[in-house]
């Protein structure tokens, strides 16, 4: 009878000690699915990055930038005197001393100042003032104020007219593909005579 007993506890034993394994089994198995898992989401969330950073710097769209028309202004002296200016929106040229600080404007801006903040790097998307609020508002979303302004201009040749220091860009509306193209081309480009300067 007490060999009965004790088999019935060296069985029972036996089963703990199996269930225990099967338990440390089934924590590393665990364990190493969820680092397994892990691994996974850091693999894709760096993938993720690198390819938003190499989609932001990749070379415009090729015959993009085509009629990109090109100026050869130097770097200009600063006057507090109107000035007239050849090309509307002007590509550069003599401007104010202070220049205009980059975002989205709904009234137009100084036009000598906005050639200062071109000479920093910014480019200067002009719409005609009578384009629909909708389309206005599509080009908000599709720009960032970093180094851009964007704002209303009287009698330009399109509705909507892309410019930085010494080039520009007439586009045929808020959805032309041609405006990203040329943003990521020029703002703080090589044409750029003050690139980093504040804006």
């Amino acid at each position: 009878m007490g060999s009965n007993a004790q088999r019935r506890r060296e069985e029972r034993e036996k089963k703990i000690a199996q269930m225990r394994k099967d338990d440390t089994s089934r924590s590393r198995r665990s364990n190493g699915l969820l680092t397994a898992g892990l691994v996974m989401a850091v693999v894709i969330a760096v993938g993720g990055v690198v390819w938003a950073v190499q989609a932001g710097t990749e070379d415009p769209t090729p015959g993009a930038l085509d009629e990109v028309q090109t100026y050869s202004y130097q770097a200009a002296e600063h006057t507090d005197d109107p000035v007239q200016y050849e090309e509307s929106p002007p590509v550069g040229g003599p401007h104010e001393p202070v220049w205009e600080e980059c975002g989205f404007y709904d009234e137009e801006i100084d036009q000598e100042r906005a050639v200062h903040s071109m000479e920093h790097g910014a480019v200067w998307i002009t719409y005609d003032p009578t384009l629909a609020t909708a389309d206005v508002d599509t080009l908000r979303d599709r720009l960032s104020e970093n180094y851009t302004l964007l704002s209303p201009y009287p009698d330009q040749p399109a509705p909507v007219v892309a410019t930085a220091w010494n080039t520009q860009l007439l586009l045929d509306g808020p959805d032309d593909p041609r405006l990203d193209d040329f943003v990521t081309e020029y703002r703080q480009g090589p044409q750029t005579p003050e690139p980093g300067a504040s804006c």
